[in-house]
């Protein structure tokens, strides 16, 4: 996996709706799981903490699985579609 470039902005962004549910889980889970209210400012903290430090390895992983599900099924296109020569 190649390492970001420093000083270049990441082009993982989530939407604000998706920011805002994701916000409303991370509430909802610490007050669940940890017995612990949140404030929005926190959340939203904690999944910019998340989305920088864990987005790119997610990101560059799912592209990597995707490149070779994509690879597989290129492989696969010979012998699947391959018509011989009648001679």
């Amino acid at each position: 996996m190649a390492p970001v470039e420093r000083g270049r902005p990441m082009r993982i962004r989530l939407s604000p709706e998706g920011r805002d549910r994701l916000v409303a889980k991370v509430r909802a889970l610490f007050a669940r799981d940890f017995d612990r209210e949140l404030s929005a400012f926190q959340a939203d903290r904690l999944v910019d903490f998340f989305v920088r430090h864990l987005g790119a390895p997610i990101y560059n992983q799912a592209i990597q699985d995707a490149r070779a599900a994509i690879q597989t099924k290129l492989d696969d296109l010979e012998g699947e579609f391959y018509e011989p020569d009648p001679d």
